[in-house]
């Protein structure tokens, strides 16, 4: 997997308005780890894009009345497929942690990336969605090496607020993984 000018090479692209630059200065040193559904518990569908690019419609559904209005974003969507969906590019700055805070340093926006998960927080995410993560991971470590001793869930930049990826991730899985894939390189 390859990064050109911030975008991932062979994802889908659907370009989000909901971003801006990064303060001066500023590179990724942390990668947050998500899991988003619309309407909560199902998947596929339109209805993540729609929500990133600003056009959910607030009549398809109730659910959706309530979050239409919100201007949010992250940086790419996995889903349960393994399909890669990038609204952002990882230079710029997603709003996708809100109000959070990590080892002390506030917005994390400013010098994080938010990978999304298409998922729920107690339904077991796919092989195929560890596999993209690891490998979107690897192909972002080499650009922004902090990220490879920062990565953490939205539930834990904001626990007061969020509880995603949920106790369905399986964090051991993830970061054994990743460790391998980094030893092959390496060698």
């Amino acid at each position: 997997m390859q990064l050109r000018d911030g975008w991932l090479e062979g994802a889908r692209r659907e370009p989000s308005p909901h971003y801006d630059c990064r303060p001066e200065d500023e590179t990724p040193s942390l990668l947050v780890v998500h899991n988003i559904s619309l309407p909560p518990g199902e998947f596929g569908g339109p209805w993540i894009d729609a929500l990133f690019a600003g056009r959910l419609d607030p009549d398809a559904h109730p659910y959706f009345a309530g979050i239409a209005h919100l201007r949010v974003s992250a940086h790419c969507l996995i889903r349960r497929d393994g399909e890669i969906v990038q609204y952002v590019p990882f230079d710029k700055r997603a709003w996708h942690a809100g109000v959070s805070t990590y080892q002390g340093r506030e917005r994390c926006n400013d010098f994080s990336i938010g990978i999304e998960l298409e998922g729920t927080d107690t339904l077991p995410y796919t092989d195929e969605q560890y596999r993209q993560l690891v490998a979107v991971t690897r192909a972002l470590i080499p650009l922004y090496p902090q990220i490879a001793a920062n990565i953490t869930g939205h539930s834990d930049i904001a626990p007061a607020r969020k509880t995603d990826p949920g106790p369905a991730f399986d964090w051991t899985r993830f970061r054994e993984a990743l460790a391998g894939q980094v030893e092959k390189e390496m060698r």
